[in-house]
């Protein structure tokens, strides 16, 4: 996980979460009232984010003692013991909902990755994120999707070209845009285009791209394309693909399925926050 995300995010959910101060907790607790919390697992699923525990106390008071009893990735049952953190009251309460938040979101996202790997089951096939992620949390969700055992797309805009249904509008044809990116960028640069019919992949395998996307394609489609597209070109499948249709992609012959839904509506996964 970056830690240098975690802290930046950590911090400015504080600051929107405490404002001038706890209310409630400093009203009840005097700084010295000492106690022990344990987060547990309300349901079974996969962790990640857990660093936001030891971070996220650390900011607050770093005399807080954090002991996790899991890693990231690690696979939980309802009611297994993740952390415990001991040190005063009043903090282990004001970090509770942020910290809560925050690897309830992460372990939702690593937990629906595992459970969509597992239903597609297809070796062959590898499961990615898209950017349709949480202004500001892109980093930490696509961390997420690596706990459970998924790859990332592209992080950002400069991170590769991707060519997509605006851009050959404007530029007029899949070709015309990818001589323009060959023209104005590097050797390093990959190019992946986006296709929504047969004319538009044939454009693509011609102009020698080295990712093939097919958009909103059944899986029946995606074997008729996969017979016109060279094995050297990677092809890709996204649109709508989520936990209830992707095992019909088994065997289909993508070497790629891309989910904006893991990481812009997955539940968040339970966990709880109870002191001893």
């Amino acid at each position: 996980m970056n830690q240098l995300e975690l802290r930046k995010i950590l911090e400015n959910a504080f600051t929107e979460d405490i404002g001038m101060g706890d209310l409630t907790s400093e009203s009840i607790f005097s700084a010295d009232n000492k106690g022990t919390g344990i987060y547990t697992a309300k349901a079974d699923g996969t962790l990640s984010g857990l660093a936001a525990i030891e971070t996220g106390y650390l900011l607050l008071d770093p005399n807080v003692q954090v002991t996790l009893f899991k890693r990231d990735g690690d696979s939980v049952e309802k009611g297994d013991e993740i952390a415990k953190v001991t040190g005063s009251i009043r903090t282990l309460l004001t970090g509770e909902r942020v910290i809560l938040n925050l690897i309830q979101h992460l372990s939702g996202i690593a937990t629906s990755t595992k459970e969509v790997i597992s239903l597609l089951d297809d070796p062959d096939i590898t499961v990615t994120d898209t950017r349709k992620t949480l202004p500001g949390l892109r980093a930490l969700q696509k961390y997420a999707v690596r706990c459970g055992g998924g790859k990332n797309h592209r992080f950002r805009l400069d991170d590769g070209v991707m060519i997509k249904d605006n851009h050959i509008k404007a530029a007029g044809s899949i070709s015309a845009a990818v001589d323009l990116v060959r023209k104005n960028s590097g050797h390093m640069v990959k190019i992946e285009v986006e296709t929504e019919n047969r004319a538009q992949v044939e454009d693509a395998v011609s102009a020698r791209v080295d990712v093939i996307m097919l958009d909103n394609r059944t899986p029946k489609e995606v074997k008729e394309f996969r017979e016109i597209i060279p094995a050297e070109i990677i092809l890709e499948v996204s649109g709508g693909i989520n936990p209830q249709n992707i095992g019909g992609f088994n065997n289909c012959g993508a070497d790629v399925i891309s989910l904006g839904w893991l990481t812009h509506s997955v539940k968040a996964f339970d966990i709880s926050f109870n002191l001893k």
